[in-house]
């Protein structure tokens, strides 16, 4: 049997788009990848991701936020940044990883001018959506040589 891509999500707080795409690739993904994420700052799960989430079936909500440093034993094969702060400031890891930018919407910096939980969902389900159309190209889209957002 092959074994599965190890893939690190990125962000700066680990609170709600690399949570997303975690608990996609988890779903969508399970047999071909193992799947982390972390953040630059990590903070607490946002519970608007967990409620846009599990709108579609998919529970994150025994995922945490963590930093880097958490993650690192699992010597990841790719990165993947998902927002510019993580981008910015993605560690160097060890071995052979390959770092991706994806940049997604930040969903709580959106959603401040929301008058309402039900408007600021919107923002987070336009995301969690967009994620999940990434995750299903994968693990394909991460052999692609000269994709854009490689630092190879």
């Amino acid at each position: 049997m092959l074994s599965r891509v190890r893939l690190l999500f990125l962000c700066t707080g680990n609170s709600c788009r690399s949570q997303m795409a975690e608990g996609w690739t988890r779903h969508l993904k399970g047999d071909q990848i193992e799947v982390f994420s972390a953040g630059t700052h990590p903070s607490q799960l946002d519970p608007r991701a967990r409620a846009a989430m599990a709108e579609v079936g998919v529970d994150i909500s025994a995922q945490t936020s963590k930093p880097v440093s958490a993650v690192l034993e699992a010597t990841p094969d790719h990165v993947v940044t998902v927002c510019d702060g993580a981008r910015e400031a993605c560690p160097i890891f060890p071995g052979h990883a390959i770092v991706h930018h994806v940049g997604f919407d930040d969903p709580p910096h959106l959603a401040r001018e929301a008058g309402s939980d039900a408007e600021a969902l919107r923002h987070y389900r336009r995301v969690r959506d967009e994620i999940r159309a990434f995750v299903d190209t994968l693990p394909d889209s991460l052999c692609l040589p000269d994709s854009p957002g490689d630092t190879r």
